[in-house]
C-alpha cells in the first residue's frame, strides 16, 4: 500500500492512498474458501462446488466487503504511521473509475485535533458564592404544597359548587354497560371541569345516600370512537358531601404526604432547597474556572468541529424563535448576532479539547462500570424491545460512545480542577448568585442569558460548553460517563416536586385504575 501526502496546512491534512488489487484478490479468495464448504448448489454434493461458480453466486457480494475491508485497514494504517488524531471521521473518496481487479486510488481529507501544550492548572483561583437557606424560604414551601392541597371535610346537606362529592358511578350506552364507565367511591369536584360536561353540574344539590341517574353526551372527538357524540346515562349512588378545609400546616398535614411529621417535611424540603443552590454554585464555579482556562490558552481548533457545534445552537436557536409569538422578529434577532455565537461555538470546542487535555493528563476517566450504568440509563427512552439493539449500536459505533461519556468526563474534569484551585467563600443572595452565573465575562454573555434556546442546547456537543452545559464529544474526550447517574431515592428522601406531585394524586389513588377514563374528558 502506497500513502502520499498531498496537503498539510494548519490542521488540515490530505492523501492519497493506493491499495493494489493484489490485496483486494487475496481477500476475496480467502472468503471464498471460507464459505465454499457451506455453499450449496443442484448436481454437487455440499462443500464440493467449485470456487469459480461460488464466485459467480456471491461475488459481488464478496468483492464489496473485500474492498470495504481493505479501505477501513488503509485508513487504520494512515491514522498509525502519521499519528493522526482525526477531529472529525475523514472524508474518503474512491477514485473515479475504479474497476474491479484493478488497484483501488483514494483520496483522504481530514482535519487533525491540535497539538496542546501541557495546560496551566496551578494558579487557579475560584469564589465560591454560597446561599444560605432562610427559614421563611422553607415555609414559605411549604405553604406553596398546602396551597396546592386541596383538603376536604364531610358536611351534612346538600352538595354545593366546589363541594367534594364521593360516588359510584355505572355507564350505559343503550341500556347495556360500557368499558371503562364505572367506578367506586370516586372524588368529583362539582365545578372543576374534570369530568364530561354535563356530568357535574348533574350532582349540584346532592345528598350523601342519594341515588341518581343522570344523562350526559360524550364529546364528538372523545377518543373512545363508540362513546364520541353519542348520549349515555349514568347510574350515581352518593357516600358523602365533603366541603372544602382550610389546610392546617402540621403533623396531620404532614402524615397525608406520607411523611412521619412537620418537622420531617420542613427538613426535607430545606434539604431540596440546599440542593438547588447547591447546583447554582458549582454553576457559578464551573463558569470562573472555564473562564480562566479560556484567558489563559489559545489555540487553533478544527474548523469542522466549530461548524458542528456552530450548527447545535443555530438550530436550537431558530427552532425556538419559530415558536416565539412573533417568529419574524425573533429570528432577525438571532440573525444579527449569528457572528457572536459562532465565536462562543468556537471557544466551547476550544475549551472541550483543553478539559480533555487536562482529563488525560492528569489521569481522569469513566470507568466501565460508570459507561454501563450510562449506557443503560439511555437505553430507558427507547422501547423494551429496542433496548438491546441501542446497546449494541452504542458498542459499535465509537463517536455515539463518546457523545454519552462527554458530559459526566466534563464534570469529573471540573471537579478536578476545582479541588487543585485555591477557593474562598462568600455569602450572597440567591439572585446575586443568579447574577454572576449570567454575568457577561470575557466579552461572551453566557448562552441561558444570552437567549433561552442556546441554554437548552442538545446534549450531545462536538465541545464542552461553558457555565451550566455540556461536554464535548470529541475523539479526545472518549472515555467518560453521564452527567448524574440515575439515582433511586429513598422512601424518606422526598423533594418538594414528589410531595407536590403526591399531594395532587392523593384523591385518585381511591378510585380504581383506568376506572373513570369514559366519564372524564381528557
Amino acid at each position: 500500500m502506497q500513502i502520499v501526502e498531498t496537503t498539510n496546512e494548519g490542521l488540515k491534512r490530505a492523501y492519497t492512498v493506493t491499495i493494489p488489487a493484489k490485496t483486494i484478490t487475496a481477500k476475496i479468495e480467502g472468503e471464498v474458501k471460507k464459505i465454499a464448504p457451506q455453499v450449496k448448489m443442484p448436481g454437487f454434493r455440499p462443500g464440493k462446488v467449485p470456487a469459480n461458480l461460488v464466485k459467480k453466486m456471491h461475488g459481488d457480494a464478496i468483492h464489496q466487503e473485500a474492498l470495504n475491508s481493505s479501505i477501513r485497514e488503509a485508513m487504520d494504517k494512515l491514522v498509525a504511521d502519521h499519528a493522526l488524531r482525526p477531529a472529525m471521521n475523514p472524508d474518503v473518496a474512491l477514485g473515479e473509475g475504479y474497476e474491479q481487479g484493478k488497484d483501488v486510488e483514494l483520496t483522504v481529507s481530514l482535519e487533525v485535533l491540535p497539538v496542546i501544550a501541557a495546560p496551566a492548572i496551578d494558579g487557579l483561583k475560584l469564589e465560591k458564592l454560597t446561599v444560605p437557606v432562610a427559614e421563611d424560604a422553607v415555609a414559605e414551601a411549604v405553604e406553596r404544597i398546602a396551597s396546592q392541597q386541596q383538603r376536604f371535610e364531610t358536611k351534612d346537606g346538600a352538595a354545593e359548587d366546589g363541594d367534594q362529592l364521593i360516588i359510584d358511578f355505572t355507564g350505559k350506552l343503550d341500556g347495556v354497560e360500557f368499558d371503562g364507565g364505572k367506578a367506586e367511591k370516586a372524588p368529583l369536584v362539582i365545578g372543576a371541569g374534570r369530568f364530561i360536561p354535563g356530568f357535574e353540574e348533574q350532582l349540584g344539590g346532592a345528598k350523601a345516600g342519594d341515588e341518581r341517574t343522570i344523562t350526559v353526551t360524550f364529546p364528538e372527538d372523545y377518543p373512545a370512537a363508540n362513546l364520541a357524540g353519542k348520549e349515555t346515562t349514568f347510574d350515581i349512588v352518593v357516600h358523602e358531601v365533603k366541603a372544602p378545609a382550610e389546610s392546617k400546616i402540621d403533623d396531620d398535614f404532614a402524615k397525608e404526604l406520607g411523611l412521619e411529621s412537620l418537622e420531617q417535611l420542613q427538613g426535607l424540603l430545606k434539604g431540596q432547597l440546599e440542593q438547588e443552590t447547591a447546583g447554582l454554585t458549582r454553576t457559578a464555579m464551573k463558569r470562573q474556572l472555564l473562564d480562566q482556562l479560556a484567558a489563559g490558552h489559545d489555540f487553533d481548533v478544527p474548523p469542522t468541529m466549530v461548524e458542528a457545534e456552530f450548527s447545535q445552537i443555530w438550530q436550537q436557536l431558530t427552532q425556538e424563535a419559530g415558536n416565539e409569538e412573533d417568529p419574524a422578529a425573533a429570528l432577525a434577532e438571532i440573525e444579527a448576532e449569528k457572528d457572536d455565537y459562532r465565536k462562543i461555538a468556537e471557544r466551547r470546542v476550544r475549551l472541550g479539547l483543553l478539559l480533555s487535555e487536562i482529563g488525560q493528563a492528569n489521569g481522569v476517566e469513566v470507568t466501565q462500570q460508570e459507561m454501563s450504568m450510562l449506557v443503560s440509563q439511555a437505553a430507558q427512552q427507547y422501547r423494551p424491545e429496542d433496548r438491546q439493539r441501542f446497546f449494541e449500536y452504542v458498542q459499535q459505533d465509537p463517536m455515539m460512545a463518546a457523545q454519552l461519556r462527554a458530559p459526566l468526563y466534563e464534570d469529573k474534569v471540573v471537579d478536578f480542577l476545582i479541588e487543585k484551585a485555591e477557593v474562598t467563600e462568600r455569602e450572597v443572595t440567591r439572585d446575586e448568585l443568579q447574577a454572576a452565573i449570567e454575568a457577561d465575562t470575557d466579552g461572551e454573555k453566557p448562552a441561558e442569558a444570552k437567549k433561552p434556546a442556546a441554554k437548552k442546547a442538545p446534549a450531545k456537543k462536538a465541545a464542552a460548553k461553558d457555565a451550566a452545559e455540556e461536554a464535548p464529544a470529541d475523539e479526545a474526550a472518549a472515555e467518560e460517563k453521564p452527567k448524574k447517574a440515575p439515582a433511586k431515592k429513598a422512601a424518606a428522601k422526598k423533594d418538594e416536586a414528589e410531595v407536590e406531585a403526591e399531594a395532587e394524586a392523593k384523591p385518585a389513588k381511591k378510585a380504581p385504575a383506568k376506572k373513570k377514563a369514559a366519564a372524564k374528558e381528557d
